[in-house]
């Protein structure tokens, strides 16, 4: 056994599919962030069946468990002294990993893997949390310039319940680094089958951190937010809540959890994307928040009543068609680039001069991707008039509107379920380009001056590398110092 496991996943933006990807009927467009969520697991010089786990960007920020093992299975037990008090993600990724490992082996396999404790520290991208405060305090204007001058892995200078996040999926990008890597440390699943990403060890990774995720938030969601963790972007299409009936009622004899989590049952289904060659993923930190469960409860409410049920099946179906036409458009470009590079390039070159009105006689696929973006961002906002519910609020709509316009831009919207707390832009990022004429500038100017919000820009872009993946520890900047005791 390695001395070190260590196992990144990364964020997400939900571009396309909110409030539809609930249904399993409707796809999502979903764009997987350089920005990650890292575990690293190591023995400890620590007592038998004891486990640590540390999130060093927090105060206060550790727990303290203890193993036991009976007839049932395993108990992971939170100790009275943990100075971070509960956390339930945490806990239930703890209990139900191990209790999967003992399946999988046996309880006794366990137990010897814990003779020395475990120590496990998680980690999350600086864009994870608002850095807004962080850039004040040394004086930094709002830009992608400033952020990357703050420390990797920063102090957030705040207890975990206290810290103002982005909305890039930090729950599920956690859950889905911490099972994975303890289904790796504890040999479960091979590290050679979890590179793969058809692998069964990989779809086990995926199928346990959906569970575990569903079981914190107490429902089951759509799971996309897991998927891109584990898979990277993608079209995603949710599994049928059934599969994960008897687990979430506690039904745990021994064996149910394998094999329910290798059933063929799971029925979601994705199919990797990427965004378009020489464009580059923006994403802003807007200083508002919404209460999401509150606005999809209000959207679902609005869909299921018999007033309205008509109306909603008509618009979903516009707003289906349209999430698809992006998702083949995405892949249209992509295609041509692999084609005519040298034209494709010199294409992008021209765009980034250009607002995306002006596109149509140089490049009609980005000129129709641009459209397209626009007609959902249409679409989504009569759904939110409809429902009584701020998808696209007014002052996002200004923002967006002031952001689009720029030469450059293809095209934005307010990710996932909408509200104030975000917005995600899709740039034209030509190489070597003049720093001052970039679009990214443009976007950072409008940003800057924008009045009726605090607007911050994040770093990440879309990931290169396809989800979920093994790490070694000098292999990413700051990473060594972040997860070091003390």
């Amino acid at each position: 056994m390695s001395t070190t496991t260590i196992v990144s996943a990364p964020g997400k933006v939900l571009a396309a599919g909110g409030y539809l990807v609930l249904d399993q009927q409707y796809p999502g467009v979903v764009i997987s962030t350089s920005s990650r969520f890292y575990t690293a697991i190591q023995a400890s010089s620590g007592s038998a069946n004891q486990i640590v786990v540390r999130s060093p960007q927090f105060h206060q920020a550790e727990w303290r468990y203890t193993v036991t093992y009976n007839a049932t299975g395993i108990q992971v037990n939170p100790q009275e002294d943990s100075i971070g008090g509960k956390n339930k993600f945490v806990h239930l990724a703890l209990h139900h990993t191990l209790n999967l490992v003992s399946e999988i082996h046996s309880v006794a396999h366990v137990q010897e893997r814990l003779f020395h404790g475990l120590d496990i520290a998680a980690v999350g991208d600086n864009d994870f949390y608002s850095q807004r405060a962080q850039l004040e305090s040394l004086g930094l204007p709002r830009t992608t310039k400033s952020l990357s001058q703050i420390t990797p892995f920063c102090h957030n200078g705040v207890k975990l319940t206290d810290v103002h996040k982005t909305g890039m999926g930090s729950s599920a990008a956690l859950i889905t680094s911490l099972v994975s890597a303890l289904l790796l440390h504890f040999a479960a699943i091979t590290e050679t089958d979890f590179a793969n990403l058809e692998g069964d060890g990989r779809r086990l990774a995926h199928n346990a951190a959906q569970f575990v995720h569903c079981l914190a938030q107490g429902k089951v969601g759509s799971g996309f937010d897991v998927s891109s963790a584990v898979f990277g972007s993608q079209i995603y299409r949710r599994f049928g809540p059934a599969v994960l009936d008897p687990l979430m009622k506690g039904e745990f004899a021994t064996g149910t959890l394998k094999s329910v989590l290798n059933s063929s049952a799971w029925d979601y289904s994705f199919r990797p994307i990427q965004l378009p060659p020489l464009t580059r993923l923006v994403l802003a930190d807007v200083e508002a928040g919404s209460d999401t469960p509150s606005l999809v409860g209000k959207v679902l409410k609005w869909r299921g009543h018999e007033d309205s049920c008509e109306t909603a099946k008509d618009l979903w179906t516009q707003i289906d068609e349209s999430n698809q036409s992006l998702a083949r458009q995405l892949d249209a470009l992509s295609q041509s680039y692999v084609q005519n590079k040298d034209v494709y390039e010199q294409t992008i070159r021209q765009l980034a001069s250009l607002p995306a009105q002006e596109w149509e006689s140089i490049s009609k696929a980005f000129y129709d991707l641009h459209q397209t973006t626009q007609r959902i961002r249409n679409l989504m906002r009569r759904m939110g008039d409809l429902a009584g519910v701020e998808i696209e609020p007014e002052q996002q709509t200004h923002l967006l509107d002031k952001s689009i316009e720029q030469a450059g831009v293809v095209g934005g919207g307010v990710p996932g379920a909408g509200g104030y707390d975000a917005i995600w832009l899709l740039i034209c990022s030509p190489p070597s380009l003049p720093d001052e004429q970039h679009p990214l500038r443009r976007v950072e100017s409008v940003w800057s001056t924008f009045d009726e919000s605090n607007v911050t820009p994040l770093l990440a872009q879309e990931s290169v590398a396809k989800g979920a993946r093994v790490v070694q520890l000098d292999e990413i900047p700051g990473l060594r110092e972040a997860i070091q005791r003390q």
